[in-house]
């Protein structure tokens, strides 16, 4: 039964990898890889449960006599809800995060970045673009980040060939700046609220290799670029009749969306509380300033169509849903012992957290980069869910930075990369030859810069 629950899971992986060709829809794969994994499981499951947890299934008797009815509650009550709590976590934050974007976006707090982009020079307006998306995708989820920015691109520059080399650059720096922090990318964030990491040291040790990784490459996408482009004349857009906010207003809201999720680290480091309750505290809050600031509009019955924020519709859910899927595959092979066999050999033959980035980096180029990282943190963790390498071990970091580089490498394992390579129709050869190879020098130099600040820092 464990190798036919692997076979689901590989073959969920496998679907994953190549959604390109076979248009199978990721997140629907890892729902199918995570729950068909679970059943599978419960049908063995006492086998299951006297391998792994025989101590604990026998105080969770108390002296009764076991049955598979017991078996059952027992996976349920204390196996399964470990990673579905883990997993709604993360789901609630992004869900939080990602309102709070649509609600700042919704009352035009975003535009400033379309007036500040009105530049003819191809490589300053580069530049723009890369650092926007970089810096807020440090706070935001980058997904959401590269999606918002992507539009924008499409919308002013009307060459496919220049909008391929600008969309490159904004994906490089969405995913580098997500990397830099534990709110801006989910991996981090899983790092993070599972406490094998602390955000200001998770941050620091990132910086200059995060630097490298968008810095680098967007200097050749640079030297590609001609000197002065076309653009199209931008119009604002139609936000229903929400416009009336002025420009302090919209600072505002925007300083307390961007403020508020620079808080939550500080939230999490005093309460102890899950980063969630955190993001759903800044919600709340920037929710409540949005009815003030509406309060005419909403009296009025003229935002009747912006009551149901975009967020909520079908694009986000399928993160939440892959998000879910994913953390429910893993989990489930997890359980079954295989993982831990893995992780011996690994122990015994090739013991080194550099050679494990490397693999995660070769594995994130084509697989899905949460999906990758998340497989190899789980090498690392008991069933209980308890780290083997203490808090802010390099092994964490060096798995979120391979992992988030090389999906930069040839953009089939970012959401957004594939999002870009649909948008644009780009072959993935092209952009290996003008774009993905700067990559890989970028991540080797990120790599010695980490082994450096670890053993000399």
């Amino acid at each position: 039964m464990t190798l036919f629950i692997i076979g689901i899971i590989l073959l969920g992986f496998v679907l994953i990898a190549t959604s390109q060709v076979t248009n199978v829809n990721r997140a629907a794969a890892a729902i199918m890889a995570g729950t068909v994994g679970w059943v599978l499981y419960i049908c063995y499951g006492a086998d299951f449960v006297m391998s792994e947890h025989a101590d604990d299934y026998v105080d969770f008797l108390s002296g009764a006599v076991t049955t598979s009815s017991a078996v059952k509650d027992y996976v349920a009550e204390n196996i399964f809800i470990n990673y579905v709590s883990r997993g709604a976590e993360l789901v609630i934050f992004l869900l939080a995060t990602m309102t709070i974007v649509e609600i700042l976006d919704n009352n035009g707090c975003f535009d400033f970045f379309r007036k500040w982009a009105l530049t003819r020079k191809s490589r300053k307006l580069l530049w723009i673009f890369s650092s926007i998306a970089f810096l807020v995708s440090a706070n935001i989820d980058n997904l959401t980040v590269a999606t918002m920015m992507l539009v924008l691109m499409r919308e002013m520059v009307p060459s496919r060939r220049h909008r391929m080399l600008y969309g490159a650059a904004i994906i490089i720096a969405a995913n580098c700046g997500g990397a830099l922090t534990v709110i801006g990318d989910p991996i981090g964030l899983l790092l993070w609220s599972t406490g094998h990491v602390s955000a200001t040291n998770f941050s620091a040790s990132l910086a200059i290799p995060c630097l490298l990784g968008w810095i680098i490459p967007t200097c050749c996408i640079a030297y590609q670029l001609p000197e002065r482009i076309d653009l199209q004349s931008v119009q604002m857009p139609y936000r229903g009749d929400d416009t009336n906010l002025n420009v302090w207003q919209r600072l505002l809201m925007l300083f307390v969306g961007i403020g508020g999720l620079w808080f939550i680290p500080s939230f999490h480091a005093i309460t102890h509380l899950s980063p969630f309750l955190g993001s759903l505290c800044v919600l709340s809050v920037l929710w409540i300033v949005n009815e003030v600031m509406n309060r005419k509009l909403m009296n009025a019955d003229q935002m009747s169509q912006r009551r149901i924020p975009r967020v909520l519709q079908y694009g986000v859910m399928q993160l939440m849903l892959y998000v879910m899927g994913i953390i429910l595959a893993v989990g489930v092979v997890q359980e079954t012992g295989a993982i831990g066999w893995l992780t011996r050999q690994f122990s015994s033959y090739i013991d080194n957290v550099w050679f494990m980035g490397t693999l995660t980096a070769m594995f994130s180029c084509v697989l899905d980069s949460f999906a990758t990282s998340v497989t190899f943190f789980s090498m690392h963790e008991t069933q209980q869910v308890v780290s083997t390498f203490g808090e802010n071990h390099i092994f964490w970091k060096v798995v979120a930075y391979s992992s988030a580089m090389g999906g930069n490498v040839l953009l089939l394992g970012s959401v957004s990369g594939l999002a870009l390579i649909k948008m644009e129709r780009i072959h993935v050869w092209w952009y290996f030859r003008n774009v993905g190879w700067t990559v890989i020098v970028a991540w080797l130099l990120g790599i010695v810069s980490m082994y450096l600040f670890n053993y000399f820092g």
